[in-house]
């Protein structure tokens, strides 16, 4: 692949040294072209505007920052939602830093994702997961909103979906039915669904929990190639560990 800084670092070094020096500055521009991340001009006008470039997973938490402020306020329920995404992706300490970070680049809404966006288009499974993603991320506060409706139908749009089949999406997560859901839930209920007992311990139910979510995770499901009836089961199950994991984690006071 020719990436922008080894096609600069050719072109100078044909010009300074002729053949040689262009082997010479392809070599030092592939060197800085993986250094720095950059495959595309666009990442090199980002890198020249001093912002580094996103990775997928940063990619993600970027969308969901930008949907989170779109209405002019992130509320806790925005928060604890991306705290979600980052347990479902079972991140590690560092990976959850840089999630923070992205989320919080998201919300200045200054970067230019639809190039970001193109690129992701093809990968289909990953392209639906980030969706749904951002469907959770809308609905967390229990509405919403024409400019997060907006955003998430433009990224769409980028990602080669129509918007009929974006907003598809968005009847599995729905707010009301996590509150039908789990209106019900005891704590007994709790315990046997997550395959515990009164007396474990929270690392233990922490274990439990994140083993089971990532087992029975949507969009994990969906890119398995299962249908939409598996996935909208799996979306419901995975609301009721959530539920689960929540009230007993509020009953026993850990974090």
């Amino acid at each position: 692949m020719l990436w922008p800084g080894t096609l600069i670092g050719a072109g100078a070094g044909f010009y300074i040294a002729s053949i040689p020096g262009a082997m010479l500055g392809a070599l030092l521009g592939q060197v800085l072209d993986r250094h720095l991340h950059i495959q595309t001009w666009a990442h090199l006008r980002e890198r020249l505007g001093g912002r580094s470039v996103l990775r997928n997973d940063e990619l993600l938490f970027v969308l969901l920052g930008r949907l989170a402020k779109s209405d002019g306020r992130v509320v806790e329920g925005h928060i604890q939602q991306a705290r979600q995404e980052m347990r479902s992706l079972d991140m590690t300490e560092s990976a959850q830093r840089r999630a923070i970070a992205a989320f919080n680049r998201g919300k200045s809404g200054d970067d230019r994702l639809r190039g970001y966006l193109r690129r992701l288009s093809a990968q289909p499974h990953a392209a639906e997961g980030v969706l749904r993603a951002c469907w959770r991320m809308i609905w967390a506060d229990g509405r919403a909103g024409s400019a997060e409706r907006e955003l998430i139908r433009q990224w769409g749009k980028w990602l080669g979906w129509t918007t009929r089949q974006v907003q598809a999406l968005s009847a599995d997560y729905e707010q009301h039915k996590f509150a039908q859901s789990s209106t019900a839930l005891t704590y007994q209920d709790a315990l046997r669904l997550l395959g515990v007992s009164a007396t474990s311990e929270p690392a233990q139910i922490k274990r439990a929990y994140r083993r089971l979510l990532s087992r029975h995770h949507p969009d994990k499901i969906a890119g398995s190639g299962a249908t939409a009836l598996q996935v909208r089961e799996a979306t419901d199950k995975t609301r009721e560990l959530h539920s689960a994991y929540t009230l007993i984690r509020e009953r026993r006071d850990f974090r």
